[in-house]
């Protein structure tokens, strides 16, 4: 509502009685009567806008990715191998979609526009996978899919900075409704029990047709790079190579992108393992991890301010080892504790290496390259690191069950072990390689 003395700042609007704005019978300028209108409806009516655009892209892709091995391995009875790769498809989409961004989003269509056709295209295909029975169609679908998804979650966060006007203040408070909206669907599978069903993906059509034709009112974003030229180099980020002279820095990319391998053991196999040894509500129950990501997030900058980036890599890396562990020591008994502390360690486990992660890499990259910085970072990550843990997680877990088909037995105590293992030899190699002693300070020389 628009304050009474924002009204009388403006010379020829009076405040009523009851709260609201009239004009007098002087001559009012109309940029005057816009700005009283902005301030009474605009502001709202834009973050409102921006918070339920994040809250409804993340409810498409929480339906079904917690999920998606459960699905794969106990109805479909692919093998490890098989969900393993339909799983990497995400990763194959992450190193992909900014050829995309790159090329035809930021050229040539509104903002709103593209998000509104990949997700129409998107709920086409999420209801063709519902029906697929085969790998080779499921993977083919899901690959489709994964391609019209995942140049939504930098166009979302593009639009969103291009209308809020303090990023620093407003993204985050945006960016939460996402990690909202995949809370909201994850309690909502689990509670319905629909983890080892095609349901997860019809949801996440529906939403998806939600979510295209909400983008219709999405503000106008118009292409921010229109007439400018594409560069591979600049897309991938290629020109931060010249960071690897850093010796520490070369340490934390090599890190970064192999404890891409054991988070993949994590979001692959962890629901598929926990419906397999009958925790109840397991997708439910997984939620509990971002809940914990938010509640780190508010205590991330105290602990920038008094611990080195290393000390909170390895902090990090420390977190994994112990989850996994919990894991394959967990039961759904007496020993149910284990299962939500290791849910519960997601905040320390993504927050402390990867946030800071992309902190350190901002810090460290000189101005010019700190957006190729980013880039190079995330295709490394998101892309190669995902997609080998998922292969390498998809082998591991056949290696590890006996059996085939519909009378495949896991065993699933070496396979977190084998995981912890992996997530202690990284933080040994941070350790022992990474000597920098530097602090993500509060602001840096832009």
């Amino acid at each position: 509502m628009c304050a009474e003395v924002e009204c009388q700042r403006v010379g020829n609007i009076k405040s009523r009685p009851e709260g609201g704005c009239r004009l007098t019978a002087r001559p009012t300028p109309s940029f005057l009567a816009n700005l009283c209108h902005a301030i009474l409806f605009m502001s709202f009516s834009t973050r409102a806008r921006l918070s339920a655009m994040m809250f409804l892209n993340y409810v498409v892709w929480g339906a079904w990715y917690v999920t998606l091995s459960t699905y794969l391995t106990s109805t479909l009875h692919f093998t490890g191998t098989q969900a393993g790769a339909v799983f990497g498809t995400t990763a194959l989409a992450s190193m992909i979609s900014p050829f995309f961004v790159g090329l035809i989003a930021d050229r040539f269509f509104s903002t709103e526009r593209v998000l509104a056709v990949l997700h129409f295209a998107g709920a086409i295909l999420l209801w063709r996978v519902a029906s697929a029975q085969t790998f080779g169609a499921v993977y083919g679908l899901l690959l489709a899919y994964c391609l019209c998804y995942f140049p939504t979650i930098a166009l979302t966060n593009s639009l969103t900075l291009k209308h809020v006007e303090d990023a620093g203040r407003d993204f985050p408070l945006i960016r939460v409704f996402g990690t909202l909206g995949w809370i909201a669907i994850g309690v909502a599978v689990g509670s319905m029990a629909l983890e080892k069903s095609a349901t997860p993906f019809l949801l996440a059509s529906g939403a998806s047709v939600a979510m295209g034709l909400f983008s219709l009112i999405l503000p106008h974003t118009p292409p921010g790079a229109k007439g400018e030229s594409f560069s591979v180099r600049r897309v991938l980020g290629l020109d931060a190579l010249v960071m690897m002279k850093d010796r520490s820095f070369l340490v934390f990319a090599i890190a970064s992108v192999l404890a891409c391998i054991p988070l993949t053991f994590y979001f692959s196999f962890t629901n598929d393992y926990l419906n397999d040894v009958h925790v109840a509500n397991a997708a439910g129950k997984m939620t509990l991890g971002q809940v914990s990501e938010v509640g780190m997030m508010l205590v991330m900058p105290w602990v920038l301010r008094r611990v080195s980036v290393k000390g909170i890599l390895l902090v990090g890396l420390a977190a994994w080892a112990i989850r996994y562990a919990l894991l394959a020591l967990g039961d759904a008994g007496a020993g149910v504790w284990m299962f939500y502390v290791a849910i519960l360690l997601h905040g320390i486990c993504y927050d402390f290496f990867f946030m800071t992660g992309q902190l350190y890499t901002d810090q460290q990259a000189p101005a010019h390259l700190r957006s190729a910085a980013q880039g190079f970072l995330t295709f490394m990550t998101y892309g190669m690191g995902m997609y080998a843990g998922s292969v390498i997680s998809g082998a591991g877990l056949d290696f590890f069950t006996n059996g085939s088909g519909a009378a495949a037995v896991h065993d699933w105590k070496p396979f977190w072990l084998s995981s912890a293992a992996g997530a202690f030899v990284i933080l040994l190699f941070v350790a022992a390689l990474f000597r920098s002693n530097a602090r993500i300070e509060a602001a840096h020389e832009a």
